[in-house]
């Protein structure tokens, strides 16, 4: 069984909180599979030598080729290999992205694009990132209600 580390890159579109769900004020990065035909968010196996975290920022750069912050975990999932026939164990980070890099490693063999939650939802057929994605949502809504409670 396989281990795997992956991550949402988000940003928000607007940066004053107002009248938006935060579901309308954030985008998410989705990248294509390498052949092409489905979209989902940078995820790779874990190596000996990095922690989970590391894992998650590597996978964002070779994949997306975005880096940022990797916020703390959203969960893990077991979901079935496309290639093999048996199960992995997904873990799944935040990365708030701080910058967009022009060219990276593996940007011949896949696209990028900046979507909406509902976008993302929509395209991803991977049952357990729509999970994380869900997660993350709640987790920046909760987030957004104690930060507008703390300036009063």
């Amino acid at each position: 069984r396989r281990l795997v580390v992956g991550c949402i890159p988000y940003k928000f579109k607007v940066d004053e909180p107002g009248e938006y769900a935060i579901d309308q004020r954030v985008q998410v990065l989705v990248i294509s599979s390498q052949k092409g035909h489905e979209l989902m968010f940078p995820k790779g196996g874990w190596e000996k030598d990095e922690s989970m975290e590391e894992a998650a920022s590597r996978e964002a750069m070779e994949e997306a080729g975005v880096q940022g912050n990797v916020e703390k975990l959203l969960g893990r999932w077991w979901y079935d290999s496309k290639s093999q026939d048996d199960q992995k164990l997904g873990f799944m980070f935040p990365l708030s992205v701080t910058e967009e890099l022009r060219h990276w490693p593996e940007m011949s063999s896949r696209k990028r694009r900046w979507v909406t939650v509902a976008e993302a939802k929509e395209s991803c057929r991977q049952a357990w990132m729509i999970e994380a994605l869900a997660r993350l949502v709640e987790r920046l809504s909760s987030f957004g209600r104690e930060r507008s409670v703390s300036h009063l």
